[in-house]
């Protein structure tokens, strides 16, 4: 099993920038796939951005070309930089992890993630 630990969400202006960590305990991180997810109050869970152990990379659309998932294999330790931020980025924002890695629908599904962060707010201003 693996414990997760978010960090770094905030408030920020819309056209910022914020980065958040997502460190990882108990287990061996490159034993996981990775990734980001977010909730908006009465909205669904939405995949935002998923890494796997080799370092391939997948992103919603909604975020292609604004944030970058990446992470440290030595520091257990996984990040999200977010730029170009809009209002509607307003949301709790989630790591998960599983053991199995399936990108297939070519962005991060909930249920397939078994491990779960407490969440880090953001909060974006016009």
């Amino acid at each position: 099993q693996v414990q997760l630990v978010e960090s770094g969400g905030g408030s920020g202006q819309s056209g910022g920038s914020l980065t958040l960590s997502c460190a990882a305990y108990g287990d061996t991180y490159s034993n996981y796939c990775m990734a980001w997810f977010r909730q908006a109050p009465g909205k669904e869970r939405e995949g935002v951005a998923g890494i796997d152990s080799d370092g391939r990379t997948i992103y919603a659309d909604f975020v292609k070309g604004r944030f970058t998932i990446s992470q440290d294999n030595a520091k257990n330790t996984m990040y999200l930089q977010m730029n170009s931020l809009k209002p509607e980025d307003t949301a709790m924002y989630y790591c998960a992890a599983d053991e199995i890695c399936d990108y297939s629908l070519g962005y991060p599904v909930s249920r397939d993630f078994d491990y779960w962060g407490q969440g880090t707010q953001v909060t974006v201003s016009s």
